[in-house]
């Protein structure tokens, strides 16, 4: 059974120990991030700080904020009410293996599972928990325990939302996780970076009024323009809801295939939706807290700094303006954020979430892939690392390129390709056997090409180099004419003599 909402989560955690309630009054200004920091990279739990202040402010908040939720493979496990995070990504691998049925029996067979799969679709409900207070005339974002994560930046930053949008153009739903720096009372920016979906529907406004992006600049602060609708696109931003619901937000799925409902698939269970009170989009009806609104193409305004998931600040930039135009919530709502930063962190575990529930897919696309890793050190698109089954030559290269050519994972910056005997999960073993396969000029291939927008090293924004390393046996097909060596491995006879002997030796009490 699916959790329905954040609370069963949270009572969950408390059960198995996964939870660290926090009655001690704490700032949201840095010290939240430095005691969640500590505790994320100890692998500890997740935190529930009952009291959090702001000695900025003089403020105490009657809101409690939950941070580092899925800070662990135990928690991500727990989220997804599986024994491992494989056991899901089995189920996603059985679906994309249904075969167009091709007689009478076979479509009978499959009746079950398609009423299973149309059980998933979002539900639309006439009410829900998350609209027990509605505030529109005397709306503030200053009620929430919003933090400032790190020294340098530019404000306080809502870090986990789901902000949902339509296209103007198909009225398809978007649901992304989008960092939001609280500029007001009511207005936020609304940090979409280049390649994602809300910031596609804002550039098809944009087209649709004859308006070019690449044009859009900071405007002056004037007043409201009520005729001018054609210029804003609705937003809603749910914060906190089932964790399967909230993860939705961060996974890299196909363009036309909705958020919600694979959160439905992986939940087991519909989610449920209710209609907005101002904007026309439904929201998660458990969810925590509601902020409805809209972007304007005239409101474009300077974002940043913040300290992000590469464990650099991202510099300020140019983003839309979020109007919040009514905020809908609990009678008693939990804050739920998260922290980015030197890795690893709670990001990093979701990152492996992607890693895992995605890998079926990629095999699907590349049959010849074995196993996949993105390590924390490589803040997800900075490194990949790939075993292959190989079976011809240059088979690493066409690999390389393939993973370039996928819409979740054209960021990568570098690719290294192993042989299926590879772990790829034993970063000293990938060290070691890389090193030794390859000859640098002969095995290291360069491409230009799209690169996330947080990337600071790259020669322009969102465009530079990346690099695939064939770390693969080479073969004389590929040019390769001396011997390969073996590499080198004790007999199985020797092993099992010394095991006979070895507690006589006396070592285990050194070792």
């Amino acid at each position: 059974m699916a959790y329905r909402n954040l609370r069963e989560f949270i009572a969950r955690l408390d059960r198995e120990g996964e939870l660290q309630r926090i009655a001690e009054p704490v700032d949201i200004d840095l010290e939240i991030t430095e005691i969640t920091d500590r505790v994320s990279k100890a692998g500890g739990p997740a935190l529930l700080f009952e009291k959090p202040r702001s000695a900025r402010d003089g403020k105490d908040y009657g809101i409690p904020l939950l941070i580092n939720t899925l800070g662990s493979k135990r928690r991500l496990e727990l989220a997804l009410d599986a024994a491992s995070i494989e056991e899901v990504a089995g189920r996603i691998d059985e679906l994309l293996d249904v075969k167009p049925p091709s007689g009478l029996l076979d479509k009978v067979r499959m009746l079950p599972k398609l009423a299973e799969l149309g059980s998933f679709f979002p539900k639309s409900i006439k009410g829900g928990p998350v609209q027990e207070v509605i505030e529109r005339e005397t709306l503030s974002l200053q009620q929430f325990p919003i933090m400032k994560c790190w020294p340098q930046d530019g404000g306080r930053f809502i870090t986990w939302p789901m902000v949902i949008t339509r296209s103007p153009k198909t009225g398809r739903r978007n649901v992304g996780c989008y960092r939001m720096q609280v500029f007001d009372n009511s207005t936020t920016a609304m940090h979409w970076q280049i390649h994602k979906g809300g910031a596609e529907h804002f550039r098809t406004l944009a087209r649709a009024a004859g308006r070019p992006v690449a044009a859009l600049s900071p405007a002056p602060r004037g007043g409201e323009d009520t005729a001018a609708t054609a210029r804003r696109l609705d937003v809603a931003v749910a914060i906190g809801a089932d964790p399967i619901t909230m993860l939705s937000g961060i996974l890299p799925l196909p363009e036309d295939l909705d958020e919600f409902l694979f959160a439905g698939f992986l939940r087991r269970e519909a989610v449920e939706l209710v209609k907005c009170q101002t904007v026309d989009l439904e929201v998660p009806a458990e969810a925590e807290i509601v902020l409805e609104g809209y972007v304007d193409l005239d409101d474009m305004r300077t974002e940043g700094p913040f300290g992000d998931h590469t464990g650099y600040y991202t510099l300020p930039d140019i983003f839309p303006a979020f109007h919040v135009t009514c905020i809908t919530r609990r009678r008693d709502p939990v804050y739920v954020s998260t922290i980015v930063g030197p890795p690893p962190m709670e990001d990093y575990w979701m990152g492996h979430a992607v890693e895992r529930l995605f890998l079926p897919l990629m095999r699907r696309q590349m049959p010849e892939v074995i196993d996949m890793h993105m390590p924390a050190e490589g803040v997800f698109h900075n490194l990949m690392i790939v075993s292959i089954r190989k079976r011809y030559p240059g088979h690493a290269r066409k690999v390389m390129n393939t993973i370039w050519g996928l819409p979740g994972a054209m960021f990568t910056k570098c690719i290294v390709v192993v042989d299926d005997d590879v772990d790829v999960h034993n970063l000293r073993e990938v060290a070691w056997k890389a090193f030794n396969h390859i000859d640098p000029e002969r095995d290291i291939q360069f491409t230009l090409g799209p690169v996330d927008q947080l990337e600071h090293a790259s020669r322009l924004p969102n465009f530079g180099s990346k690099m695939g390393i064939d770390a693969t046996h080479k073969w004389s097909s590929e040019g390769f004419t001396r011997p390969w060596p073996d590499e080198i491995k004790m007999d199985n006879g020797t092993k099992k003599k010394v095991d006979e002997i070895w507690r006589r030796l006396g070592l285990e009490r050194k070792l």
